[in-house]
């Protein structure tokens, strides 16, 4: 079964689960991956380190069933064309994975998810006679890209989520790995043999209800307040220059901001386990150093090794321009309102700090 996408960002990718239906024994379970265990106190903690266990489910199928339709969710189902043998070896994996021994596991974004067990689960129970056809697909993809096509562009999740991962996704993904979305799973199924036989018998909705969009509101939205945030500096560094002074405040949170991004992409590249934060050159903009640097920056009178240290920053920015250009690795385009607004403060303070000497 395949479930498309919601509001939250967890539910933004959509899900995969498998259904197992004996109306002779009164029996209709769906088996699923990717449940917490909410009454760990450190949770929110493990997860950024990617240190959580992700456990899999049985439950009923009307509470699952029932579960979308509050969530205002599609759900589609495809009817496998497998003999009794089959079956039961596929129900017997999923049952030997509830053990208490085999429930938990080490959950992977794109690698090891509620989707990508799908084929896992197959490939392990059918063996040989499983054949995955590729033959449909007719473009390639990143994996920035396959993530982009779920989100809005003018949204906070996009923008954090190219703020948080790293240049690792920008490699183009194999047929296999584009099975880590849910939809590439109902897709890949129809293009699915087994002893040469599609797997796929029927097709059927379960849960009717028009894939949604949840723009975000202007108003609310990351275009709007970076704008807010490019026109602030450009109108106070306008005004530095003209009455040749520097404001502060503002080079303390433009330094503070940044630094502390960058001791969070640190703490994401070095700190967890999760592949996909690793090579993360936003760090080159949001410099974690700049996170100290800003204290000084609150005071009147500065050392004088500040001016060469804004030079660095500058270039550190222009090796992130280029890094972007040669698609080394693809950032935001919503940064580019963050590297105008820098380099425009930047270069103020080393014409500044020259002039004051």
């Amino acid at each position: 079964m395949t479930v498309g996408t919601g509001e939250e960002l967890a539910a933004k990718f959509g899900h995969s689960a498998i259904r197992f239906q004996d109306s002779s024994l009164g029996i209709d379970e769906v088996y699923g991956y990717g449940t917490y265990d909410f009454e760990d106190s450190k949770l929110l903690f493990k997860f950024y380190r990617r240190q959580t266990g992700i456990y899999n489910f049985r439950i009923p199928f009307t509470y699952f069933k029932r579960s979308y339709e509050i969530e205002q969710r599609w759900v589609r189902e495809q009817e496998l064309d497998l003999d009794l043998e089959q079956k039961t070896a596929i129900v017997a994996f999923l049952e030997n994975n509830l053990l208490p021994e085999n429930r938990k596991y080490q959950y992977d974004f794109l690698f090891d998810n509620c989707a990508t067990v799908i084929p896992q689960v197959f490939e392990k129970t059918l063996g040989n006679s499983l054949q995955l056809n590729y033959d449909h697909l007719e473009e390639e993809f990143t994996f920035r890209e396959l993530i982009h096509q779920n989100l809005e562009l003018n949204s906070w999740s996009n923008f954090g989520i190219d703020l948080a991962l790293g240049a690792v996704i920008d490699r183009k993904a194999t047929p296999y790995e584009l099975m880590f979305l849910p939809l590439y799973v109902y897709e890949q199924m129809k293009h699915t043999t087994v002893d040469g036989k599609p797997i796929v018998k029927t097709e059927s909705v379960l849960v009717d209800i028009p894939a949604q969009s949840y723009p975000t509101p202007f108003l609310l939205s990351p275009v709007f307040w970076l704008l807010i945030l490019l026109l602030t500096v450009a109108f106070m560094t306008y005004k530095d220059h003209r009455a040749k002074k520097r404001t502060k405040w503002l080079d303390f949170l433009l330094f503070f901001i940044t630094g502390l991004a960058g001791q969070l992409i640190l703490f994401l590249w070095f700190f967890t386990d999760h592949d996909a934060t690793k090579m993360n050159f936003n760090l080159l903009w949001a410099f974690a150093p700049n996170l100290f640097v800003a204290f000084l920056l609150a005071k009147s009178s500065l050392p004088k090794w500040i001016r060469t240290y804004v030079f660095i920053l500058l270039c550190f920015i222009g090796l992130t321009i280029l890094l972007w250009l040669i698609k080394f690795q693809v950032f935001s385009v919503l940064l580019i309102f963050i590297l105008l607004s820098l380099s425009l403060r930047y270069l103020f303070l080393r014409n500044h700090l020259r002039k004051t000497a």
